[in-house]
């Protein structure tokens, strides 16, 4: 049997083990599906200490409550003829009254364990997780959780919080022997005052021990959840292809990145002052404006395809192209699109542009007023 599954396991994690940390998309698809790391013994612990902390204060609603239905009992309920019609009323007026009084101790109850979860988990809501599966259902599975290491581990838990719990119960018990001996001496209302101080002390008592012991318990499931949603590293780069896409679809998606990005960039070489060329394979736009720019500025570049490209657009515009290999090459390699011309070329880039703004078509336009 054990051999068997550990070749499931092997069959299911593609051949290789599951060493890899839980992708962020793997964590969010487990948490959709319900699977997080909870302690049901904090949700217990919360709830039992929310409730005894109200139980501690408001015991005196319960006791003035029971002290007077056992009044009006004996008093108007005992003469009064055993009927349908009264029996039914009598058990509304009760059921109403039980109620009011039960009330705040079930919304303590359903704060405690919203509140408990939330602290857990966060804000989740997972429908996924509550759809009916017959493999839950299946008697076979549910004999293996019986007899499984992790119910086992379960039962020993059980019974060492049964023991502490008894052990803290008959210790508050044994500190207050005198006063619950003398129980029969005392008041009806003082003996219930007693017995609801002491129960109240024991129930915190026994929340705060049971919180202590659910820390571990937290710490141990958050360990299992992360040993349980581990990857292979084939599980991984699946889940990285298929997060990527079709690498055609990818290959379409980066040619028209690339398109856009050439359409962009040919829009700014009508603003460009010269075009520098290899004269074939590389070609730079430089732009200059002495008022709002402290160097001139490389506005597009390109090689091959698209130099030849800048060349026509440049020839459309009106822009002038002046052949230099060794400074477009040293322009296209040292520098990026929108970066200022580098230093060791300003000597370089300040001759071309003086040629430039001399051009019997470009002076007018530059010097106006000349």
């Amino acid at each position: 049997m054990g051999l068997r599954m550990d070749l499931q396991y092997f069959a299911e994690s593609g051949g290789q083990e599951k060493t890899e940390k839980a992708t962020p998309k793997k964590r969010q698809d487990t948490r959709k599906k319900g699977q997080v790391a909870k302690s049901n013994d904090v949700n217990t612990a919360l709830i039992l200490l929310f409730v005894f902390i109200l139980l501690f204060a408001y015991a005196a609603v319960p006791g003035q409550f029971l002290h007077d239905l056992f009044m009006e009992i004996y008093i108007n309920y005992v003469g009064m003829a055993f009927t349908i019609e009264n029996v039914m009323a009598l058990f509304l007026d009760l059921l109403f009254e039980i109620a009011v009084v039960l009330v705040p101790i079930m919304l303590a109850a359903l704060i405690a364990g919203v509140v408990s979860n939330m602290v857990q988990v966060g804000v989740l809501f997972a429908p996924e997780a509550i759809k009916p599966k017959l493999s839950k259902i299946n008697p076979i599975n549910g004999i293996k959780r019986i007899f499984s290491a992790r119910a086992i581990v379960e039962l020993f838990k059980a019974i060492l919080k049964i023991i502490l719990v008894g052990l803290v119960a008959f210790g508050i018990l044994w500190l207050y022997a005198d006063e619950l001996l003398r129980l029969a001496l005392v008041d009806v209302m003082d003996g219930f005052h007693l017995v609801s101080y002491l129960t109240g002390m024991i129930g915190i008592a026994s929340a705060l021990l049971l919180l202590i012991l659910a820390v571990p318990d937290y710490v141990y499931q958050r360990y299992d959840h992360e040993k349980q949603i581990r990857m292979s590293k084939k599980e991984v780069k699946d889940e990285h292809k298929k997060m990527e896409g079709d690498p055609l679809i990818k290959s379409k998606r980066r040619d028209r990145a690339k398109e856009m990005a050439m359409q962009r960039m040919m829009q700014e070489v009508p603003k460009a002052d010269v075009v520098i060329t290899n004269p074939t394979h590389y070609a730079i736009a430089l732009h200059y404006d002495g008022d709002v720019m402290a160097a001139p500025t490389i506005i597009a570049k390109g090689a091959d395809y698209t130099a030849l490209r800048m060349r026509q657009v440049a020839e459309l515009n009106a822009v002038p192209t002046l052949e230099n290999q060794a400074l477009a090459r040293s322009l296209y390699d040292g520098a990026d699109i929108g970066d200022e011309v580098p230093e060791d070329l300003f000597r370089a880039v300040a001759e071309v542009l003086a040629y430039v703004y001399r051009l019997p078509s470009i002076a007018p336009k530059r010097y106006p007023e000349v």
